[in-house]
């Protein structure tokens, strides 16, 4: 993906999670970094089902979006290429991945046999 490209996506992806502070007071590395990881944190604090597979999807889906948002912060503001292209792969993997755990959760496998 081109650079211009990357920007009009990165733009478009801030908006989407707000992490894109307009008009807002503290429109900054720090603030933007900080809000996402506290809405990972608090996404990640569920209540226990008992079924570990659950569970661990459960968790690990706000946990991966916000290694996604914590990405989209760096697109914004950071300006080593490895970090930026790095940030960029974060972004498709672990949305991959979060994509993974979504359908696992809609349509859960029949348990295996244990040993």
């Amino acid at each position: 993906m081109r650079r211009g490209s990357m920007a009009l996506l990165a733009t478009g992806l801030l908006a989407g999670t707000g992490l894109a502070a307009a008009g807002s007071e503290d429109d900054s590395f720090g603030a933007s970094m900080g809000a996402a990881m506290r809405r990972m944190h608090a996404g990640m604090n569920v209540a226990p089902t008992g079924d570990p597979d659950r569970d661990f999807a459960r968790m690990m889906i706000p946990h991966h979006q916000g290694a996604v948002d914590m990405a989209l912060v760096e697109l914004r503001w950071g300006k080593d290429v490895r970090l930026r292209r790095l940030a960029q792969e974060i972004i498709v993997e672990q949305g991959q991945e979060i994509e993974v755990m979504q359908r696992a959760l809609a349509h859960p496998a029949a348990p295996e046999a244990r040993p």
